[in-house]
C-alpha cells in the first residue's frame, strides 16, 4: 500500500534540489549554450551515448558542457563499443578535453553486444578506465525495475559493480531511472543501503515536458505510468495536451527522505550515503533549468518571521 503524503517541508525541498545534474544528447550543445546563464554554474551535466551519434559528436557536447562552466559525465555504452580501441580513443579523445575524470557507464540497447564488453561491469574490470584518469565512475539503479531484466539481475549487477568500483579503487555514483512515484524509489535505496552500498544515489526525474511525452517514454523504460501514479502526481489520462513538471515527487521525496533524519538535513548527493537529483530532460535544458529557478523561488518564500516556511 502507498504511503500517505508526507507534510510539505520546503527547506527539504531546497536541501534535495541542491546540486542536481542534468542530461544531454550529443544534439543538444545549442539547447546548452542557449540555456548556460540559468545552470549554476559546476552542474554535472550527463553526455548520453546515442547510437545515431558519433565519437565526434559526443566528445563536442563534453567539450562545451566543459568549456561553459559545468562538469561533463560522458556515458560509455558498453555493447556500442566495437572494441578496446575504440573504447581507448573515446577515453583519450575526452582527456584531451578535460572529460574524462567522471563517467557513466551503461550496457546499452543492442540486444548482441557489438564488441568484447557485454555490459557495464565488463567496462568496469577492463582496466582501461584508470589509464585515461577515470576517477569515479556512475552506474544505473532501477527502482521499478527493467522491462527486459530480472529484479535478481539488477540487484546483483548493482552490487558486483559496486564491488569492484571499489576494488579498482574507483569512486561510485548511482543514477536511477526516473520515477513517478517515490515509493519505489525509496524502498529501492533501503535496499540498497542494507546491501552495504553507500555510493551517492541520484534519483532519476523527469523535467518539465508533454504529458503524452513523458508516458511514451515511461512506457519505453518500463516505468511505472498506471492511471493511479499519474493522478498522485497530478498528470490526467483523459488529457495529454498539457505539460507537467515534477513538482510533487520531488516534495514528497524530500520530505520523506527529512522525516527519516530529522534535524539534519539531507546529505549532498556527492557525499557517501547521500541522496539527490538527476533529470532527464528530454531536450529540454532550458526548461528545466527554468523550472528549478521557479520550484526555488516558490519554496524560499519567508514567514512573517523571515525564516523559510515549511508549507
Amino acid at each position: 500500500m502507498a504511503r500517505s503524503a508526507p507534510a510539505p517541508n520546503r527547506q527539504a525541498s531546497l536541501d534535495l534540489i541542491e546540486g542536481y545534474s542534468l542530461e544531454m544528447t550529443g544534439k543538444d550543445v545549442p539547447s546548452l549554450i542557449e540555456a548556460k546563464d540559468r545552470i549554476p554554474a559546476g552542474t554535472r551535466i550527463n553526455v548520453t551515448f546515442l547510437g545515431n551519434e558519433d565519437l565526434d559528436m559526443r566528445v563536442a557536447a563534453a567539450k562545451a558542457v566543459r568549456e561553459h562552466g559545468f562538469v561533463p559525465v560522458p556515458h560509455l555504452s558498453a555493447r556500442r563499443l566495437k572494441s578496446q580501441a575504440e573504447l581507448e580513443e573515446f577515453l583519450g579523445r575526452l582527456q584531451e578535453v578535460g572529460a574524462s575524470e567522471q563517467v557513466f557507464t551503461i550496457g546499452g540497447d543492442p540486444a548482441t553486444p557489438e564488441g568484447p564488453y557485454e555490459d557495464s561491469l565488463a567496462l568496469i574490470t577492463s582496466g582501461v578506465l584508470q589509464r585515461y584518469g577515470v576517477r569515479e565512475v556512475g552506474i544505473g539503479g532501477y527502482p521499478e525495475g527493467h522491462p527486459d531484466i530480472s529484479t535478481d539481475t539488477l540487484t546483483g549487477a548493482v552490487r558486483d559493480k559496486a564491488a569492484a568500483l571499489r576494488e579498482a579503487g574507483l569512486d561510485a555514483l548511482v543514477i536511477t531511472q526516473f520515477a513517478f512515484d517515490i515509493d519505489p524509489v525509496l524502498a529501492w535505496i533501503d535496499a540498497l543501503r542494507s546491501a552495504g552500498i553507500d555510493a551517492p544515489v541520484r534519483v532519476g526525474t523527469p523535467g518539465p515536458a508533454g504529458i503524452k511525452r513523458l508516458l511514451g517514454f515511461a512506457r519505453r523504460f518500463g516505468v511505472g505510468a498506471n492511471a493511479m501514479i499519474v493522478k498522485k502526481y497530478g498528470f490526467s489520462l483523459t488529457n495529454l495536451m498539457g505539460e507537467a513538471g515534477p513538482d510533487r515527487f520531488v516534495d514528497d521525496l524530500a520530505a520523506t527522505l527529512a522525516e527519516r533524519t530529522p534535524g539534519t538535513g539531507l546529505d549532498h548527493p556527492d557525499k557517501p550515503g547521500g541522496v539527490g537529483l538527476h533529470f532527464y530532460t528530454f531536450g529540454g535544458l532550458g526548461a528545466t533549468a527554468d523550472w528549478v529557478h521557479r520550484f526555488r523561488a516558490e519554496r524560499s518564500t519567508t514567514d512573517a518571521a523571515g525564516t523559510a516556511g515549511q508549507g
